[in-house]
């Protein structure tokens, strides 16, 4: 959790919203059917938006996401690195490997 969103996740507006979502959700997550126990902000939260209740508080703006799913979602974009060594054992620059 990023520092400067502590205060929004430990609300009782936060917790309320999340739980009743969620619920509403008979818990399954939206994306693979699996337990969610995740409330994922579609239009994920920053620093200028997180009082905008419209985003931060609002259904519209939520998924129920399992565990995996949301680590999917936040991580799609990061590029796994592969090493790999030439006929000598050296180390060669790592390769994109897009998973």
């Amino acid at each position: 959790m990023k520092t400067w969103a502590e205060w929004f996740y430990n609300s009782d507006d936060w917790k309320d919203t999340r739980e009743s979502f969620l619920q509403s959700k008979d818990y399954i997550c939206e994306r693979c059917g699996e337990p969610a126990k995740i409330a994922h902000h579609k239009i994920w939260l920053t620093k200028e938006n997180i009082n905008d209740v419209s985003i931060s508080l609002c259904w519209d703006n939520l998924e129920a996401l399992c565990q995996d799913c949301h680590n999917k979602e936040h991580h799609k974009k990061i590029k796994k690195m592969r090493y790999r060594f030439d006929e000598n054992g050296n180390i060669l620059p790592p390769i994109s490997n897009k998973k």
